[in-house]
Parts: C-alpha cells; structure tokens; sequence
C-alpha cells in the first residue's frame, strides 16, 4: 500500500511541477513575445535586428512547442512504472548519483553518448530542441531524453524500454541486457 501511495505522490508531485514549470515558461514567452513586438514596432527602419528578434522568438516557440509535444502525450500509468524502476536500478532514485567509470549521472545515468542520440534524433525531426551534458543532471530534462529515445526508436513494452535503455536502440537482441531486464522486472513487480 506505501508503494502505492508514494507512486500516486510521485506522479502527482512530477506532473505538478512539469505543470507549473511549462506554464511559468509559456508565460515568460508570452512577456518576452509582447516586448519583442513592442520594440518590433519602434525599430521598423532597422529590419535586421527586427529579423534576429523574430529568428529568436521562433527558436523559443519551437522549443517550448516541443516541450509540450512531449508532455501533451501524457505518459500512461505503466510507462511511469517502467521508468520508475529503470531509475530505482540506475540510481536508486538519487539525481545526484555518478558513476565515474561509465561517466554517467543523474537519476536515470545518462552518458554523454546518450545525449549526442537524443540530439541527432532531435536534429533529424528539425526539432531546434538541444540537450547539454549538464543536463543529465536535470532530473526533469532525464525524463524528456528518456522518452525521446523511447520513442524514436519504438520500444513499448517494459523489456523493451529496460533492455534498450542498458543496452541501446537494439538492447533488446543483446543476451547482456537479460540480467538488466530482470532487476528493472523485480522492481516492476515489488
């Protein structure tokens, strides 16, 4: 029953606080789009500089478009549980946790090779969204990359989304990744 509990605050308290950041990040826009137009209007003889302001707010639109791509599909109970566990066997839950042989971080051990995929995927779909190697640290940005990843490369089911994750895009063919399967497994099912 704790489980349960401290899923459903877990759940709410993440999906709470990706409420409050997206809406106070739609509203600095919001501000900053206003300004920028204000100022479009007072500089109409300088066009380029006007240019740049438009070529920076449509960046930030496409940045926070994307954002919401990603948490207006509103992940289901069971992909949290997946996660859930993933990030119980990678770091038992602590974001600041750091395995300097592999160079991983963070909650759900991100390497630096995982964020380079994530941002080809990105680049691939014209998506002007870029992660940094900080943000491995960033326990919201983890959660953003994870699923990027999940699915780009379709993995829907918990094997697939554990072996994939250990073992990357075709981890689910790898025999090394059984054993990683089995402990993301017995937290699913603890």
């Amino acid at each position: 029953m704790n489980s349960i509990k401290f899923f459903l605050y877990f759940a709410l308290c993440f999906f709470g606080i990706i409420w409050l950041f997206n809406f106070h990040k739609l509203t600095q826009l919001e501000e900053r789009y206003n300004k920028a137009l204000q100022e479009h209007e007072k500089l109409l003889t300088q066009d380029s500089i006007n240019q740049c302001i438009f070529d920076s707010l449509q960046y930030q639109l496409d940045s926070l478009h994307l954002r919401y791509q990603i948490f207006d599909s509103a992940p289901g109970r069971d992909f949290i549980d997946i996660m859930n566990a993933i990030i119980q066997v990678e770091s038992r839950g602590n974001p600041q946790a750091y395995a300097p042989g592999e160079d991983a971080v963070g909650i759900l051990q991100i390497r630096k090779c995982m964020v380079d995929d994530v941002n080809r995927i990105l680049k691939r779909k014209k998506l002007p969204q870029i992660y940094t190697y900080n943000d491995r640290w960033d326990v919201n940005k983890s959660y953003e990359m994870f699923d990027i990843f999940c699915k780009h490369y379709g993995l829907d089911t918990a094997e697939e989304m554990a072996r994939g994750w250990n073992g990357g895009p075709r981890g689910i063919n790898k025999p090394a990744t059984l054993g990683y399967w089995e402990k993301v497994k017995e937290e699913i099912n603890s």
